[in-house]
């Protein structure tokens, strides 16, 4: 068993010249409630199954277990899961000596644009580069679950 650190941002600026590398992800969920989470996920030529638990007071830490399966078997699982799918492309990016990975959404979240850091602990320092915005962590409506039922084209804008 692990524990999931991160922190989110929303992206304001260029990050562009920073991707070393970029994949499609599809992902639904088997079941979506915030106790736990299990996601189906085909990223790139493979795909997971993740279980996700409830997150910590600041939102950074939650528990998560993850296992590779083929991508047949997530097709399938991916037709059981709950309405809602979330369609991104996620590019790795190297940026002030830290690894970022930005999903910039599809489908019905087009236009919509975050930023993660996966850190140690939740006191870890981190260096913010230029084109990050608002930090989001830990607000629920940012969360791929949440985006599945209430998608950033009905958010007030």
């Amino acid at each position: 068993m692990a524990v999931e650190i991160e922190r989110k941002f929303l992206v304001r600026g260029d990050y562009k010249p920073f991707i070393t590398a970029s994949f499609r992800i599809i992902q639904g969920y088997l079941s979506s409630v915030p106790e736990r989470t299990v996601r189906v996920r085909i990223k790139g030529d493979q795909a997971f199954l993740t279980v996700k638990g409830r997150g910590s007071r600041s939102g950074m830490s939650r528990f998560e277990w993850e296992t590779k399966i083929s991508v047949k078997d997530a097709q399938n699982l991916l037709d059981l899961c709950e309405p809602g799918k979330i369609d991104k492309t996620r590019h790795l990016v190297q940026s002030a000596g830290q690894r970022f990975e930005v999903d910039e959404f599809h489908g019905d979240n087009q236009g919509l644009v975050l930023a993660e850091l996966e850190i140690s602990s939740e006191e870890e320092k981190i260096q913010i580069p230029d084109w990050l915005g608002k930090e989001v962590t830990g607000q629920k409506k940012y969360y791929n679950a949440m985006l599945k039922d209430n998608p950033f084209k009905n958010w007030p804008k």
